[in-house]
């Protein structure tokens, strides 16, 4: 995995962990059509966030995991604007 996807996923990290965050909000913001920068789908595969659904409405949380490595990292998360 390429080194510039590390800081990018702390990034993601950090947005998903100052609150909740729908998922087409999240598709709009993170999911790209670069093969060599795929933010969500590589957090997603290491089991850092998670896609829920919460009052019918699909949401996009950090997990356990991820909340480790952004405490690792001594990042905090992002303060939600909604």
């Amino acid at each position: 995995m390429s080194d510039a996807v590390e800081p990018l996923i702390l990034d993601l990290l950090e947005w998903v962990a100052g609150g909740e965050r729908g998922y087409v909000e999240m598709m709009d913001a993170w999911r790209t059509s670069c093969p060599k920068l795929p933010v969500w789908e590589e957090a997603n595969a290491r089991g850092l966030v998670t896609r829920i659904v919460r009052g019918g409405t699909p949401l996009v949380a950090i997990t356990p995991a991820g909340c480790a490595l952004l405490e690792r990292s001594k990042r905090r998360p992002a303060l939600s604007s909604s």
